[in-house]
């Protein structure tokens, strides 16, 4: 078994890297890329890290796009071994980002060093953007980088995105689109009081239950061949009171919508405006929105072709294409003209305690990127193939 991948995977997740802090992951990926003819960019944005790296001068450009940031470890005292000491345990290593995903970003640069003595001969650069900026607001790491990207590279071609996209076994899944993720903050006002004596309060917790129900019991959309229906869901309730006596003045929720392109955010929010308008009065009501990310999706092309038949020769299994999961950074590379795919390892255990990977997937991952990285480059040369 090689240990390259291993040995990174274990350097990067032993780094307490939780947003926006990159301690020093990117410093060591920039140095192991410099030694094999990378080009290296520092782009921090402030408290952000971000690092572009490119190789070759002309042809086509694949950008495989990752984040060094990982969410925070929570009640490290639950781990079975602390969160950010790399522990190998039945076969498995263990610990915050091995899965969500340094593991990924390692098996794709020790891909890279293997290619690297033939790499000038590809028909494409390959160029790859990092930023510790991905779980948590996301505002100045690849959103920001990727409209400058054209002062490096004369386009994006190919986009291979390491999120840990697979479901019960390395490759079973690709990620070819995501939902939009749009959330608003309501707040409802009316007239606090004793709950003895109802006619003397209006009651802002009773509209916005209203309001909520509609919203809960809408359909929304149908769909489409790529995108499940648009959801609904209530995140999130309070009102200004906490005793079982009183009838609150004020009422607030969030709730979050995951749409597909069968809507826009425009449409979600001309809609939920007139259902909330129903129950409750324009002086009576507070709507706060945030778009966090519009749904995006590629249409098969060269990419999700060298990868389908990679993982076929390298893993064995067929593969399913969907725009499943939260939110991912190829929102932001997608409006480049980029297709988009995603492909990382299993995902059982991202975000949670115990965070960890099994440690032959690492190898085969890295197996499964070189394959990509060859069939991608026979398809360029031969797109009929």
């Amino acid at each position: 078994m090689d240990q390259m991948t291993l040995e990174l995977t274990q350097a990067l997740v032993s780094r307490r890297s939780i947003t926006p802090d990159d301690a020093g992951c990117q410093t060591l990926i920039a140095d192991r890329l410099k030694a094999i003819g990378f080009a290296i960019h520092h782009l921090p944005v402030g408290d952000v890290s971000n690092v572009l790296a490119i190789h070759g001068q002309s042809g086509p450009t694949l950008l495989f796009v990752g984040h060094t940031d990982v969410v925070p470890p929570g009640v490290e005292s639950d781990w079975q071994s602390p969160p950010f000491t790399p522990s190998i345990r039945d076969g498995r290593l263990y610990g915050r980002g091995t899965a969500d995903m340094k593991g990924s970003i390692a098996a794709f640069i020790t891909a890279c060093e293997r290619i690297a003595p033939n790499q000038a001969s590809l028909p494409f650069r390959i160029a790859i953007l990092l930023t510790s900026d991905e779980e948590g607001p996301a505002r100045d790491g690849i959103a920001q980088i990727a409209p400058q990207l054209t002062s490096y590279l004369s386009s994006v071609d190919y986009c291979l995105v390491g999120e840990p996209s697979s479901r019960n076994q390395l490759g079973d899944t690709i990620r070819v689109g995501r939902r939009g993720s749009l959330t608003a903050t309501v707040t409802v006002a009316g007239k606090g009081g004793h709950v003895a004596y109802p006619e003397q309060v209006d009651n802002p917790a009773h509209r916005l239950s209203q309001f909520l129900g509609e919203l809960a019991d809408t359909t929304w959309d149908t769909g489409t061949d790529a995108f499940p229906p648009t959801s609904f869901q209530v995140t999130h309730l309070e009102t200004d009171t906490h005793t079982s006596n009183m009838v609150p003045g004020s009422a607030i929720a969030q709730f979050n919508l995951r749409y597909s392109p069968a809507l826009t955010h425009t449409d979600i929010i001309q809609r939920i405006e007139t259902i909330a308008h129903r129950h409750i009065g324009d002086d009576q009501l507070s709507l706060i929105w945030h778009l966090s990310a519009k749904p995006f999706s590629s249409e098969p092309g060269a990419l999700r072709t060298a990868i389908t038949q990679a993982i076929q020769a390298t893993c064995g299994i067929e593969v399913e294409a969907n725009t499943a999961g939260g939110t991912s950074d190829g929102r932001f590379i997608a409006p480049l003209g980029a297709e988009v795919v995603e492909l990382g390892p299993v995902n059982a255990s991202i975000h949670q305690i115990d965070e960890s990977i099994d440690i032959a997937e690492l190898d085969q991952l890295s197996e499964l990127y070189e394959a990509t990285l060859h069939r991608l480059a026979r398809l360029v040369r031969a797109p009929n193939q």
